[in-house]
């Protein structure tokens, strides 16, 4: 995971290589950019990598035992409300697959771009019988539109790009090759807006979510 600051925009680049799995690691780093962003940005993009956002858990780190794995999602349960809280703007840029966390991630996030690729944005807890925390399921109940919530959550189903809009897991698609430019730009613009009022009004917006949130973790 890298970070650049360019017009007060600090960008997340989240890429592995791989399959952008969240484990210990990929937590550390996104808790300490978004830190570092608070003392030199105005406003988040995070991007993920063309073909992957993030495939969510590393399941590998899953299957170690009970207590590895409850340790494991309680961080990214942590990780998932400061990127919700975060007091700055947060903009996803999204070229690729965005699976169970990765695809919280996106709803985390205040304003999502996607590209038009070839890609889909799933939530599988229940195809692979995993449950929802209260975190997961507060981001559930305030993004995801409601006549979707059955089949986004439910029934699992995967969607495209433009059917992730009508979703809530999106809110624009862009062409591929302007994605990471057109999250930037609005990023940069929204770092014209008050900081401070953006902070507060974004805490008063989610308040009861957060509040939820926050006590699920203690």
């Amino acid at each position: 995971m890298n970070m650049d600051i360019t017009n007060n925009v600090a960008t997340i680049s989240i890429d592995d290589g791989k399959a952008n799995v969240v484990n210990h690691s990929f937590v550390d780093e996104m808790l300490a950019s978004l830190e570092r962003a608070k003392e030199e940005a105005g406003a988040v993009v995070l991007v993920g990598r063309s073909g992957m956002f993030s495939a969510g858990f590393d399941l590998k780190e899953l299957q170690k035992g009970p207590k590895e794995a409850e340790a494991l999602v309680q961080r990214g349960m942590d990780m998932l409300t400061k990127v919700y809280s975060h007091p700055q703007p947060v903009i996803a840029a999204c070229d690729g697959h965005a699976i169970g966390l990765g695809a919280f991630l996106l709803l985390a996030s205040d304003f999502r771009f996607g590209s038009d690729n070839e890609y889909n944005v799933t939530l599988p807890e229940t195809a692979i019988g995993m449950p929802f925390t209260p975190v997961l399921m507060a981001l559930i109940k305030d993004r995801i539109s409601s006549y979707q919530q059955t089949t986004a959550v439910l029934q699992s189903r995967p969607f495209s790009g433009v059917e992730a809009v009508s979703a809530g897991f999106l809110d624009e698609v862009v062409a591929a090759d302007g994605l990471l430019g057109r999250a930037q730009a609005h990023a940069e613009a929204l770092t014209q807006l008050p900081g401070a009022v953006y902070a507060g009004n974004k805490e008063d917006l989610r308040s009861h979510s957060l509040k939820a949130m926050r006590a699920s973790l203690s």
